[in-house]
Parts: C-alpha cells; structure tokens; sequence
C-alpha cells in the first residue's frame, strides 16, 4: 500500500512510517492538516492514517473537504479522544474506521488493511485500450492474457492509468510510487519503466506507453 501519514507528532509519525516501510509499504508523512489535504489532493494514496487534534487544520476538516470533493480513499483516524460523540463525529464526516490512543501496531495493520480493501473493492476496472488492471485484484491483463507485474511495475502502471492520456512528470511518479522521504534516481525510474514496457508493450502488440522526452511519462492508445 502506499499510505500518507497526517500526524503532528513527528516521533510518532516516523515510528508509523518505519513500521510500514518494514512491511512493504510506501509511506509519505505530513505533520499538519493543511499539508496533509493538500497531499491528498494530488496525489494517489492507498489509506490515509489521519490524526485528529492536527495543527491548521483539524483531521474531522481534512475529512470532510476530501469527502466534499469525492475523494474516496480510505481514511483511518488516530483520535485521543474515545468517547462516542467523536468517533461518531469523525465517521460521519467520512472516515472509515478508527483507532484509540494508545494502540498496538499489529492492530494498526489490520484495520489499514480492512480499509483498504474496502477501498479497492469499490474501485472500478482500468482500461486502455485492450490493457485492464483492476485495482480490487491486483490483477493486469492485456488481450485477456495476464501479465505478471512485480509491486513497483504495477505501482507505475497504475499512476499512468489513472492519468490516462496525460504526461506523468518523472518526479511525481518517484514521489507516488517510491514516497517523499525517498532518494531515488532518475536513471532507477527509467529502468524499471523498460521493464514495465517489456512486458506491457511485446512485439507485434499496439505501443501504449510513451516517453515525453525531459518530462515523464504517459499512456495511450494512439490512432491506427
């Protein structure tokens, strides 16, 4: 999953993030509201883990403008405050699911996950021309055969689809798919992207990824 962490308290932001990275997720942290609606916005997360009592603004607002805007990814709140008349607030604001301080990690996870899924579930099939990737399954195919994708080639896959039609900048596909806190090199985004292409675009097939040369990258069926 990639996942953005919205929590002022950075100790507790960076043992959230270290946990996830070591279960094999991509994690981006920011440490108020507004940075972290502002993240949200652009760009694609799997779960969103949403402290409350946030500085600028609160995580009950964060909420309720991603819900106002149609913002379907999953949200779990981290919220100090147990009593019903908040859990209730914060889930009728949009959140999926909630989380009292103090909590285990191993209960993080679960719940991460529950969302997530119930996330995925609702989300509808991509398709480029005769390339589908359904975001539920994990699964891509392309003319009915199925292509086996490591993470970080669906990851990448997944982005351009989204973006279907329009250039993905080299940065914004390093940040969505490898995190902010990341160093990776351009030359690492470009070899996996040959990977991807390799089993994407095989021989005899409609070319359907392409390079926009000193930008990044997007995919197209282009005009027979």
């Amino acid at each position: 999953m990639n996942v953005l962490i919205v929590e002022d308290e950075k100790r507790m932001a960076e043992l959230l993030s270290t946990g996830l990275k070591e279960e094999g997720h991509t994690t981006t942290c920011a440490y108020d509201g507004e940075e972290g609606l502002s993240l949200a916005r652009n760009y694609q997360f799997d779960a969103i883990v949403l402290d409350l009592m946030l500085p600028k603004l609160s995580g009950y607002e964060v909420a309720r403008q991603l819900r106002g805007e149609h913002n379907p990814t999953p949200i779990l709140m981290l919220t100090a405050r147990d009593t019903v008349e908040d859990v209730v607030k914060g889930l009728d604001l949009g959140a999926d699911d909630y989380l009292t301080k103090p909590f285990s990690f191993d209960e993080l996870l679960a719940r991460l996950r529950a969302v997530a899924r119930r996330g995925l579930s609702t989300s509808p099939k991509l398709q480029v021309g005769d390339l589908v990737l359904d975001p539920a399954s994990r699964e891509v195919s392309r003319s009915g055969m199925l292509i086996n994708l490591t993470r970080t080639e669906y990851n990448l896959l997944e982005k351009l689809m989204r973006k279907h039609g329009h250039v993905v900048a080299r940065q914004a596909l390093i940040e969505s798919v490898w995190g902010f806190d990341r160093e990776v090199e351009e030359n690492t985004l470009d070899a996996f992207m040959r990977l991807l292409r390799n089993k994407i675009d095989r021989p005899g097939m409609a070319r359907l990824i392409h390079t926009s040369r000193g930008v990044g990258y997007y995919i197209r069926q282009e005009a027979q």
